[in-house]
C-alpha cells in the first residue's frame, strides 16, 4: 500500500469533516465535500484512494476504500467518507454487528 503524500496527510487533518447525523446509530461515518474544500486536494486524496485502496464490499456494492491511521476512506462522486476501521461494513459483518434494520 502506497503512504500518503505529507499534503495529503496535512489535508486530511485540516479538514473540517462532517458527521453524518443521518447515520449516526446504523453506519457512524464523517465526510468531506468537493465544492468546500481544496479541489486540486480533494481529486488527490480521491485518486490516491482508487489507486492504492483496495476492494471491499458495502452490502452487495464493490467500493474502493484506504486505511490511514485507524480510519477508512472512501469517496462517492463529489464526496469523500470516512469512518473509524471498526465500523466498516467488512468489520461489522464479521463481528455479527450490522444494524437491525438492514440484515
Amino acid at each position: 500500500m502506497n503512504e500518503l503524500s505529507e499534503q495529503l496527510k496535512k489535508f486530511i487533518k485540516d479538514c473540517n469533516w462532517i458527521f453524518a447525523k443521518t447515520y449516526e446509530t446504523t453506519w457512524p461515518h464523517e465526510y468531506i465535500v468537493q465544492e468546500n474544500v481544496d479541489n486540486e486536494l480533494f481529486l488527490a486524496l480521491a485518486h490516491h484512494i482508487d489507486t492504492f485502496g483496495y476492494e471491499s464490499y458495502f452490502y452487495t456494492t464493490k467500493q474502493m476504500y484506504y486505511d490511514y491511521e485507524g480510519h477508512s476512506y472512501w469517496h462517492i462522486s463529489n464526496i469523500i467518507n470516512r469512518c473509524l476501521e471498526a465500523d466498516t461494513y467488512e468489520r461489522m459483518e464479521k463481528e455479527g454487528r450490522l444494524p437491525e434494520d438492514k440484515k
